[in-house]
């Protein structure tokens, strides 16, 4: 039975951001996902400062630029009558924010991993977990897209799973928190649309975001509460919203080609997991939760990476993840009361302000702790 310091499950941002930065420390490291090599998943893509700081501290940044990600210089509010626009200041070495599709990120943190010697293997489902005598998790079975047995063990088993974790369900860890905000959203990339930087509309009961990333596309996002997500003809309902939320962009909607495929996120309340147990951790949604409005769901993955990764190096465990507790929660109750859509547009104001407070707070403990 192989055996290695660490097993990720899954390959998505936290889980390759980990296995990147715990193999650059010498450490053996196995990663098991199920699906694809560079597959494409649901993703509001919005990098926020402390995402593009990381990245550009671990040398991968350069490879989502070169992709063609647009540079994000400013981020501009709509709130119907007013709307305000905010410059990016340079600040910790980040001059742009960028919003890269998940087939460039992921890749580019894959192959980062596997270049500083993880072994990752796609098309390994994971059905449960491995324990020792004394019940502490230690390691992984599962099939490969063959059908065979694989079973490794491990010092340490990382969930990096997403919402439906079998590492959470396996390790029976607790929901500490739950949300009562619940969103739905829908989506797809436009062409030929002009987008210079992230824009956010709200208006009472709805939002859109407008969101420029690769291959001169843009993600054009719209929400509501899931409760209101009328289903049916999802692209009359998906332009309906866009156009109570948007009013089309300044026309620009109507100007630009839009997109042949829609994708929808029904929505789920935000949430809080144990953050690990013995043998065990949870990173990325596995760990926790927030709802897509906050876009802020692939910094936190990053985030939670450079947190274990940094604990398990110091220490051989993550019996000690307080820096886990401390920053999860640092903006849990604000996005669930902007995904509740319970706020008129002056509290509206009043929470976005709280939520940027928030990660501030958040990128001065990323950027501190990295320069320990």
């Amino acid at each position: 039975m192989p055996a290695y310091d660490v097993i990720i499950v899954g390959a998505r941002v936290a889980g390759a951001a980990a296995a990147m930065l715990l193999a650059r420390q010498g450490l053996r490291v196995l990663v098991a996902d199920r699906d694809r090599y560079g597959a494409d998943t649901l993703s509001t893509h919005a990098l926020m400062r402390g995402g593009v700081f990381l990245l550009s501290r671990w040398g991968v940044l350069d490879r989502v630029i070169e992709a063609g990600t647009p540079p994000v210089r400013q981020t501009r509010f709509d709130f119907g009558a007013e709307s305000v626009t905010i410059g990016i200041k340079p600040a910790h070495g980040v001059d742009a924010l960028y919003a890269p599709r998940r087939t460039v990120l992921d890749r580019a943190l894959a192959d980062a991993a596997e270049a500083a010697g993880a072994d990752i293997r796609y098309g390994l489902s994971v059905t449960g977990l491995l324990r020792d005598d004394s019940g502490r998790i230690a390691g992984i079975h599962g099939r490969d897209r063959a059908g065979a047995a694989f079973t490794a063990r491990a010092r340490l088993t990382v969930g990096a799973d997403g919402t439906r974790s079998i590492v959470a369900r396996e390790a029976g860890a607790t929901t500490l928190r739950a949300g009562a905000g619940c969103g739905a959203i829908v989506y797809g990339y436009w062409s030929q649309l002009c987008a210079d930087g992230y824009e956010w509309f709200y208006r009472p009961g709805h939002s859109a975001g407008v969101i420029p990333t690769n291959a001169d596309q843009v993600c054009v996002f719209a929400g509501v509460p899931a409760h209101r997500l009328v289903r049916g003809d999802l692209r009359a309902t998906y332009h309906r919203l866009l156009a109570a939320t948007t009013g089309g962009a300044g026309d620009r909607l109507a100007q630009a080609r839009p997109p042949g495929r829609l994708h929808t996120w029904i929505g789920r309340p935000s949430y809080l997991r144990q953050a690990h147990g013995p043998g065990w951790a949870l990173i990325g949604d596995a760990g926790s939760f927030l709802d897509p409005l906050s876009t802020h769901g692939i910094t936190d993955a990053l985030r939670d990476a450079e947190i274990l990764a940094r604990c398990f190096t110091r220490t051989g465990t993550v019996d000690d993840l307080d820096e886990f507790a401390t920053v999860r929660s640092t903006m849990f109750d604000v996005v669930d009361r902007i995904a509740g859509y319970g706020w008129d547009l002056p509290q509206l104001r009043t929470h976005l302000l709280s939520l940027s407070a928030a990660m501030s707070t958040e990128l001065e403990l990323i950027t501190n702790l990295v320069r320990k």
